[in-house]
């Protein structure tokens, strides 16, 4: 009798808990504003990732590094960045998304502004080059699952599509805005001034974040947290044992490391790919116009997949469509670069592989939140490491193919093999139904 009780009372205390999320989810001009605002935080997330692979060539030139130095200093970022995904999303789920965001900006863009003076405090250029990009690392790790639990506690599910892949455009903005004026500053002002420009953004941006977007208990709350640690936080249990039983949380995970780790493999070795098939091409054209494409193509991918629901379709049928686009879609073309001889036909492949690629944002990027929205920076933050991790092990695995067999095919193949392997398991295992809520409302 007393179990009928509980499980007749419960329901209401989730409705009642579905009431507080819904009260805690943006207005329209709020949402409209936030959007904008991350928008451009993602942008400089990216100006300050790119800044040392820009500068890599000129600080190698004057502290007399060799390519083995150069790219301790340009992986290093990476170890740094896959140990705090996790940590990330939970303090996100905890704290609020918006508060580790602005806490951790604050930080990465003092680091950015400071990097050319680290780089002079001693002989040692190389080691604390390499310590000031971990430490960046760190601190950027915690943006994306901080961003999936901001997005999934504040925008409805109608518009969570949308809003993330609009946010994610500032990727591909990002890149190319350190790619173009950060080629103009190495030439004008040295290495030195596109660090301070990039650093120098983001305080801007924490600045205004701070000033006009954070309500004043955010503000006090975001402070005491600098000062006294987690007390502040409202507690919270991740719901480990119920969340790792299920099929669709480990479908979710693999394909966010199958895309990760296909989207890694492709931003690194496309530009050597480019070079060395194509040596007298200008290098502008490979590395701007599919960056260019994939912009349109992550909004579009968020309109269209928002617009579908909102006809009636299935959600989980929706995120899978995008992941049929932005993993298998994606793989065939690039697949279709190994087997070019021409410039044109390559440039065309690969900027559709990686503007497909941008639809995983309205794929498995919101699957995550549809599944647990009450704990999904956490679970971005497990998914993202993975991916993150295998990235760099993709990244080597296609430099030694490569050295191994002398050809681009084969790197190009174990893009597609990726793809596929994570596309494969969604489509059979993915579902949208939240699991993160008590056993006794679970639909089974």
């Amino acid at each position: 009798t007393l179990s009928r009780r509980h499980n007749l009372m419960q329901p209401s205390a989730d409705q009642a808990g579905r009431d507080t999320a819904e009260d805690a989810q943006w207005s329209r001009p709020e949402c409209q504003a936030w959007t904008g605002i991350l928008l451009l935080g993602t942008c400089l997330l990216y100006c300050v990732r790119v800044t040392m692979p820009v500068c890599a060539v000129a600080m190698s030139q004057d502290f007399g590094w060799n390519k083995k130095e150069a790219g301790i200093v340009l992986s290093s970022f990476f170890w740094g960045y896959c140990l705090t995904q996790v940590v990330g999303g939970h303090l996100g789920d905890r704290m609020g998304g918006e508060r580790v965001i602005l806490l951790s900006a604050s930080t990465w863009g003092l680091i950015t502004v400071a990097t050319p003076v680290l780089a002079h405090l001693s002989s040692t250029h190389l080691v604390s080059m390499a310590f000031s990009r971990i430490l960046t690392g760190l601190l950027q790790g915690v943006y994306f699952p901080a961003l999936t639990s901001l997005l999934s506690q504040r925008v409805p599910e109608s518009e969570r599509a949308f809003t993330y892949s609009t946010v994610g455009a500032g990727s591909q903005f990002g890149t190319l805005v350190t790619g173009s004026v950060g080629s103009l500053l190495l030439d004008w002002g040295g290495w030195q001034s596109v660090f301070y420009f990039s650093g120098g953004l983001t305080l801007l941006w924490v600045c205004y974040v701070h000033r006009y977007l954070l309500s004043g208990k955010d503000r006090i709350l975001a402070l005491g947290v600098l000062v006294q640690g987690l007390p502040l936080v409202r507690p919270s249990k991740v719901p480990w044992r119920q969340l790792f039983r299920k099929p669709s949380v480990w479908a979710a995970i693999c394909s966010q490391l199958s895309s990760a780790c296909s989207f890694f493999i492709l931003l690194s070795w496309l530009p050597t790919f480019f070079k060395e098939t194509f040596p007298h091409s200008k290098g502008w054209v490979f590395n701007v116009v599919p960056w260019l494409v994939a912009i349109p193509a992550s909004l579009f991918s968020g309109f269209l997949s928002d617009q579908l629901i909102s006809q009636g379709y299935r959600a989980i049928t929706v995120r899978k469509f995008m992941q049929v686009m932005g993993l298998g879609l994606s793989s065939i073309f690039a697949l279709c670069l190994g087997h070019t001889s021409s410039f044109l036909k390559a440039v065309v492949f690969a900027s559709a592989s990686i503007g497909l690629q941008t639809f995983n944002h309205s794929g498995i990027s919101v699957n995550i939140q549809d599944l647990a929205p009450s704990c999904a920076g956490f679970l971005f933050g497990v998914a993202n490491t993975a991916g993150a991790l295998a990235g760099v092990v993709g990244v080597c695995l296609g430099g030694y193919l490569i050295e191994a067999t002398g050809s681009w095919t084969c790197v190009f193949n174990l893009v597609a093999v990726i793809s596929n392997l994570g596309l494969g398991t969604f489509l059979m295992f993915g579902q949208a139904q939240r699991v993160d809520l008590s056993p006794a409302h679970e639909d089974f």
